[in-house]
């Protein structure tokens, strides 16, 4: 996940960085921050890297003001997570007009920041699609219906959960080590030198296979065993807690 923070108080800048990093390290979500110190700095960059995920942005700064900075980016994406920073409340209802995710006023503390970030993810996730290809076709699977991806042979086997009640599997190309990469930061996480499970699915954990909600049974190592069950224990922490 790629993040901007638009501030221009170094201070504010490494505060956001130290929340961001401590939220990826107890969410076991991997992250990638890049600062900048302008509005100008960063639309700059963006004009030939349009990757990031979630922009952090103060809307008092010198020159052009960060909503004057979201109102450029939306003309031309509407996708970027858009969370602004800043000491007064004055700009709250232009915010919704660049529909801003969240409006966090300074000075912000790390709770504040680390639930924002997880309504983002959650909320990122609920519209999610990972493509991958078939045998014959090109595939988009909706993450939160994924319970989980087995490797067989040279490819995969990735089991949906439909919103029906119905259970698919859907053979797919790639190696689970390839799906690894793309899932792990989005909720999933390797049971199995074989398997990997959406967190959000596990029903229960036993000493040697997990059982999820809709009814499949996979194993999980003795190796991974731990890790697994830290992993389920945060996720229902952080349920409980929304």
């Amino acid at each position: 996940m790629r993040i901007a923070i638009v501030e221009d108080e170094q201070i504010h800048t490494e505060y956001l960085e130290k929340c961001l990093g401590e939220w990826s390290g107890e969410r076991g979500i991997p992250v990638q921050i890049r600062s900048f110190p302008s509005a100008e700095s960063f639309l700059f960059f963006w004009e030939e890297n349009r990757d990031f995920d979630i922009l952090f942005v103060d809307i008092q700064m010198k020159t052009m003001n960060g909503m004057e900075m979201a109102e450029k980016i939306r003309r031309k994406d509407g996708n970027i997570a858009i969370v602004f920073t800043t000491g007064v409340a004055d700009y709250m209802a232009k915010g919704y007009e660049v529909e801003a995710m969240h409006y966090l006023l300074k000075p912000v503390d790390r709770e504040k920041i680390h639930g924002c970030m997880d309504k983002l993810v959650s909320r990122r996730r609920e519209e999610l699609f990972v493509t991958v290809h078939g045998r014959e076709e090109v595939m988009k699977l909706p993450v939160e219906q994924v319970t989980y991806v087995e490797a067989r042979g040279h490819g995969c086997v990735a089991e949906i959960y439909t919103r029906t009640g119905e259970t698919l599997q859907l053979e797919v190309t790639e190696s689970i080590t390839v799906l690894e990469k793309l899932l792990l930061p989005i909720g999933f996480i390797r049971c199995h030198r074989s398997y990997l499970c959406r967190t959000g699915s596990i029903h229960q954990i036993g000493r040697t296979e997990i059982t999820l909600d809709n009814g499949s049974v996979i194993p999980v190592s003795r190796r991974l065993y731990g890790e697994v069950n830290q992993a389920f224990i945060r996720h229902f922490q952080r349920s409980d807690m929304g």
